[in-house]
């Protein structure tokens, strides 16, 4: 095995006769080992541009702004819900990573924000409940509706 890579061996099941090494049969392939490397845990160059929102018709400066919005939302929760900067951290990480295999044309960036910071408060071992998560995102929305509110102009 070559330096820096991880291997970690899957048990299969007790009751079938294959041996444990066989590994376990998913659809039509045999999982048994997992290698980790530095190669395998970035996100390949092609995916990178253009990404599938550009394809939808998206600009890059836009795209920017979205993610930018989405990792201070992101931020904003998670100093709500008293979580640790490892926790929101991992919380941004998935949203970017997303957003490099979806468009932001067809999801909502809020939404996929909330489950990022569900999902890495229980990655990280800080987990909320569903209902608390859901309030300080419709708390953050509601400052934001009413800052946006502030700062149109008089109509007359």
């Amino acid at each position: 095995m070559a330096a820096g890579q991880v291997s970690a061996p899957c048990n299969a099941s007790s009751n079938n006769n294959n041996n444990s090494n066989d590994g376990i049969l998913i659809g039509d392939k045999v999982y048994s080992e997992v290698y980790l490397t530095i190669d395998n845990s970035l996100i390949p160059d092609e995916k990178l541009s253009p990404t599938p929102s550009m394809l939808d018709g998206l600009d890059l400066n836009t795209e920017t702004d979205l993610r930018i919005l989405g990792c201070e939302l992101i931020q904003s929760a998670g100093i709500l819900l008293r979580l640790p900067q490892v926790a929101m951290a991992t919380g941004q990480v998935l949203f970017h990573r997303f957003f490099y295999s979806k468009s932001f044309v067809k999801h909502s960036f809020e939404i996929v924000a909330m489950a990022c910071i569900n999902l890495a408060s229980k990655i990280e071992e800080a987990p909320r409940r569903i209902r608390d998560v859901i309030n300080v995102f419709h708390h953050l929305r509601q400052i934001r509706v009413k800052n946006d509110q502030l700062h149109l102009p008089n109509p007359g």
